[in-house]
């Protein structure tokens, strides 16, 4: 039976299946009556996507829709998406989607009216406090994927084209005022993305546990969510429809980005560049380079990770995980190297550059240096 539950952490949420229908009244509590609703161009033609707006037009709420959403979102989507909103005379965002949508919805949010512009709002230091609160509009998230967990997060990463960085853009007031988690929306999820979603959420939690960073908090969601990940990625993958398994993923993805305040590492410093140079799946580039980290970080995670594995059922400690991991790789037919993603080893010189200004960064076990980093890139390979 699929679990259905109101909660309140760390915001409001609706999760259950087919509670897609209380959009309507979402809005209505967020003090939005003018919505826009923002997807990507393969979630616009596709029934769900009807199904939200339908729900909204019901509601009175009318059915505006903005689709411009690349796979890595750039300032060029946002200024599209401004362009909307504006002329719409919208009042709030309904983010629907996946990753790139919830976080391009967000940015639509945050810069309806702003002083500065998107880039001075990175995640750096204090400078999200250049912000105007006060024109921050309303936001509702709807995730169809189970993977980034944007849905109960307080930053959006947008790509920077003149740099191919991928920066992260953070605000409190980023985080949706009510998310609805419907696991049935993530039913008709092509193979390939569940796998690489499921990866994603995987890898946020991963990293979170990994982090030396001290927040016992997050470690221990980090744990559970490996669990949920590992338990429940296979079913969803081999029976598109079992919607335990696509509930107890949709937990899985909300809990790893909650628990990544606690950091995250060299994963996503590696694949935040690889996505913004040649446009790849960021949780599939998550996947394919996370064996290679756990190699790299071993010498100050083993003991963690060995405890860990006991209370996920793995045997053999460390070992044990990474077979784990490298099991369920071929059971989702995960690329075996970042070449199979077009990776050119004469850009791996760039790819260290960009990694290494990466936030992330900051949350590895082991300092990332020039050499050790594109060393790691070499492996990756």
């Amino acid at each position: 039976m699929s679990p259905h539950a109101n909660w309140s952490y760390p915001t409001t949420i609706r999760f259950g299946a087919g509670r897609i229908a209380e959009l309507g009244s979402a809005c209505r509590a967020a003090g939005i009556t003018r919505p826009l609703l923002v997807t990507d161009r393969a979630l616009a033609g596709l029934p769900i996507t009807a199904q939200a707006l339908d729900v909204l037009e019901e509601a009175g709420l009318g059915r505006a829709v903005f689709d411009r959403v690349d796979p890595n979102p750039t300032e060029a989507n946002l200024e599209a998406g401004l362009t909307a909103y504006r002329a719409g005379w919208h009042d709030g965002v309904v983010a629907f989607g996946g990753g790139s949508a919830l976080d391009l919805g967000k940015m639509i949010a945050l810069m309806v009216d702003q002083p500065v512009s998107v880039w001075e709002l990175e995640v750096v230091g204090d400078g999200w406090t250049r912000a105007n609160p006060a024109t921050i509009a309303p936001l509702i998230a709807v995730p169809t994927t189970a993977g980034t967990g944007s849905e109960v997060g307080r930053a959006g990463v947008l790509t920077d084209s003149a740099t191919h960085r991928k920066k992260i853009i953070f605000h409190p007031k980023l985080m949706p005022a009510i998310t609805i988690c419907d696991p049935a929306l993530t039913i008709g999820m092509p193979a390939a993305i569940t796998a690489g979603t499921g990866m994603d959420a995987l890898a946020h939690c991963l990293e979170a546990f990994c982090s030396p960073h001290y927040h016992p908090m997050s470690q221990g969601i980090a744990l559970e969510g490996m669990r949920l990940v590992l338990e429940n990625l296979p079913r969803a993958y081999a029976t598109p429809d079992d919607l335990e398994a696509r509930a107890n993923m949709m937990s899985a993805a909300a809990m790893g980005a909650v628990a990544f305040q606690k950091g995250l590492g060299a994963i996503h410093s590696l694949s935040h560049p690889v996505g913004a140079v040649y446009n790849t799946h960021h949780g599939t580039t998550n996947a394919v380079v996370m064996p290679m980290v756990l190699a790299f970080n071993r010498p100050a995670i083993e003991a963690r990770i060995a405890r860990g594995a006991g209370y996920m059922g793995i045997e053999d400690g460390f070992d044990g995980f990474v077979e784990r991991v490298m099991a369920l790789r071929t059971a989702l037919k995960i690329p075996t190297g970042l070449g199979a993603l077009g990776v050119e080893s004469a850009r791996l010189d760039e790819l260290t550059e960009l990694a290494l200004l990466d936030p992330s960064c900051a949350g590895n076990p082991i300092e990332m240096t020039r050499k050790n980093t594109r060393a790691l890139f070499e492996t990756c390979m």
